[in-house]
């Protein structure tokens, strides 16, 4: 590797979301609404004006990656394989804000935004694309053994 090429480029973190999504530019256009989205660039598929093979948004200080369903090259997402066990963690400013616009703009609501035994105030939606996202403000500092005492009782009803 030439010593100018950084391993990780400028920008982004060590974990970067790939999302495989049925419709990414619409689901380009949700996230802007929803989430205050960037788009940072796109890229078509070769001789397919319809699907993408790749883009990036920024969310806050993070990247995220998308492509288009290619199930010839095994890119499905979530609503083909009929769900998805992954959950991506949203930290904003104002949960209650922006889980109330994602829900406007059509997420469906999982779990109601409440203050949580760990300090955040949180709350999850399926955007209509399908993948699951948790929004959340943290809210307090909670000392770990505080935290083991809440969620014992937070599990116990």
């Amino acid at each position: 590797m030439p010593a100018d090429v950084k391993p990780i480029p400028d920008g982004f973190h060590s974990v970067t979301p790939h999302l495989v999504v049925a419709g990414a530019s619409d689901a380009i256009a949700w996230y802007r609404r929803a989430f205050g989205a960037e788009e940072i660039g796109r890229m078509s598929m070769p001789g397919d004006d319809e699907r993408l093979m790749h883009a990036m948004i920024r969310i806050g200080d993070s990247l995220i990656m998308l492509v288009d369903e290619i199930p010839e090259f095994g890119a499905k997402g979530p609503k083909s394989l009929g769900g998805s066990s992954v959950t991506i963690n949203l930290y904003v400013e104002d949960a209650d804000a922006v889980f109330e616009r994602a829900v406007a703009e059509g997420a469906e609501a999982t779990m109601p935004v409440e203050n949580m035994f760990w300090g955040d105030r949180y709350g999850r939606l399926i955007d209509p694309f399908g993948h699951s996202w948790a929004v959340a403000t943290h809210v307090r500092d909670v000392p770990p053994d505080e935290m083991e005492q809440a969620a014992a009782q937070a599990f116990s009803q």
